[in-house]
Parts: structure tokens; C-alpha cells; sequence
């Protein structure tokens, strides 16, 4: 996959030098280019903004310089990529996102700032290839360079050769199946005591069955305590789906979980 990202910090990028993304970047699974916005400015000041039309506080970041950006990273492509703005108006960005942009093979990640970029470049690049404006949160960041690290760590973790296992992405929390969209359960690890705590009895007894079901119930109590919405979901949408004991639990955690 190759993801290309402009930004005018194109430094804030350096953790994809590091870790599962860095060692993708140098095993060829992952091409990441960065390319400083201020690149395609030409007064002595590399001025990228200017204040809004209308009013208000805040300045707006100029359509010349991002439309002749976009323009030079996308020049002679035989098919086009997806341009991906992150920014706190758009969609919320979801592990199904995730998956979805993962199966595309090229994402120009365009990375705003101020009171973002003037609206007229993202209905220009629309004319020749996808947009979306995704959301990370329902809270606003000084730039969209934080956002599109966590698209770009995200999608990339599911890149086929990323992960050491690739069953890490299956048992994550919003991973697919019928209980997708939940929360994954506490995780633990040697020694089996540690101070006056110890690990699960039934992690260690050798009974997969039990592990996977403990897993699951556990991720049920999670959810419930810290996403109770996601667990009314999945009652209203998949019950049906769960085995007996899940079903069953699902049914008990609702009646506890506070109303909407």
C-alpha cells in the first residue's frame, strides 16, 4: 500500500519511522511519502493561510497551495487514490473504516490546520478520485497531523505481514464475527501472581474452550461498563447470533446498564 500525506509538519510524522510501521516501511509492505505543503508556496513568508471570507476568528488554509499539492502527488497515476481528510466535521472514523481503506492501494492523507482547509479543494479533487473527511473523535485538535497517524496506524495493522500474528487483529477490540463492535477484555501475563493479584484460574487451566468463553464474557462486562451503547446494539441487531452463555449474559448486563 502507499500512502502519501501532506502536512506542514511533515516532522510530526516521525513515530512511522518506528515499530510494526517502521519495520513495514522497510520490508516494501508499506510506501509512506511525506510532503511538506509549503513546498507549493511562493511569497518569502510560504504563507499557507489567510483570514475567512465572511468573517470570524481563525485563518483558512489557501486552495493554491493544497490544489497544486494534490495536483504534483497524484500527476501521472493510471487510477486515482482516495483522499482521506481528517478533521472534526467529518465521519467517525471506525475499525470498519479501517478495514475498508486497508483494501486500497493508494490513500493521500491530507492533514489540515487553523479552521481547516477552504472547502473548494476537496470539491475539486473530487472531480477525479474519492473523497472522505473522517473524524477521530468528537473533539478538536490543533492539526489533522495527530488523526492521520491514527489512520495510517490503523489501516496499516491490517496489512497482510504487518502484525508478527495475525490473529492479534481477529481478537482486537471491534473485531469482526457476531460480538464485532465490542471491546476486548483484560489481558494477562507471567508470573501468575504478582504482588496480591492473581491471574485467572482459567487462563492457565489448558481448557480453550473456557479461555474463549471467559474472553467473551469479559469483553461482554467491559463494554457494558465502558461502552454500554455498543452493548444495547449488539442486543438489538445480532442477540439471536450469540451462543446460549453470551446471549444469556448480554441479557443479565442489560438490565444494569443504565438507559440512554
Amino acid at each position: 500500500m502507499r500512502i502519501d500525506i501532506i502536512t506542514i509538519f511533515p516532522d510530526y510524522f516521525a513515530p512511522l519511522e518506528l515499530s510494526l510501521i517502521g519495520k513495514a516501511r522497510a520490508a516494501g509492505i508499506l510506501d509512506i511519502r511525506l510532503h511538506d505543503l509549503r513546498t507549493w508556496t511562493y511569497d518569502r513568508h510560504s504563507t499557507v493561510d489567510d483570514t475567512p471570507y465572511g468573517g470570524g476568528p481563525g485563518m483558512v488554509m489557501k486552495p493554491q497551495p493544497w490544489g497544486e499539492a494534490l495536483d504534483s502527488v497524484t500527476a501521472g497515476a493510471e487510477a486515482p487514490p482516495r483522499l482521506v481528510l481528517p478533521t472534526p466535521s467529518g465521519a467517525p472514523f471506525t475499525q470498519n473504516d479501517a478495514k475498508r481503506l486497508s483494501a486500497e492501494p493508494w490513500l493521500v492523507l491530507a492533514c489540515g490546520r487553523y479552521e481547516g482547509i477552504d472547502a473548494r479543494v476537496p470539491a475539486d479533487a473530487a472531480r477525479r478520485m474519492p473523497v472522505e473527511e473522517v473524524s477521530i473523535g468528537d473533539y478538536v485538535l490543533a492539526g489533522g497531523e495527530s488523526a492521520a497517524l491514527v489512520v495510517v496506524e490503523t489501516v496499516s495493522r491490517l496489512l497482510p505481514g504487518v502484525l508478527g500474528n495475525a490473529e492479534s487483529a481477529v481478537q482486537d477490540s471491534f473485531a469482526s464475527g457476531a460480538m464485532e463492535n465490542l471491546l476486548e477484555g483484560p489481558v494477562y501475563t507471567k508470573p501468575a501472581q504478582w504482588r496480591d493479584q492473581e491471574a485467572p484460574p482459567v487462563l492457565l487451566s489448558g481448557d480453550h474452550g473456557a479461555v474463549d468463553r471467559w474472553r467473551r464474557h469479559e469483553a461482554l462486562r467491559k463494554t457494558a461498563r465502558n461502552r454500554p451503547e455498543l452493548l444495547r446494539e449488539l442486543a438489538a441487531r445480532r442477540l439471536d447470533e450469540l451462543e446460549r452463555s453470551d446471549r444469556e449474559l448480554v441479557l443479565e448486563l442489560l438490565e444494569r446498564v443504565p438507559e440512554e
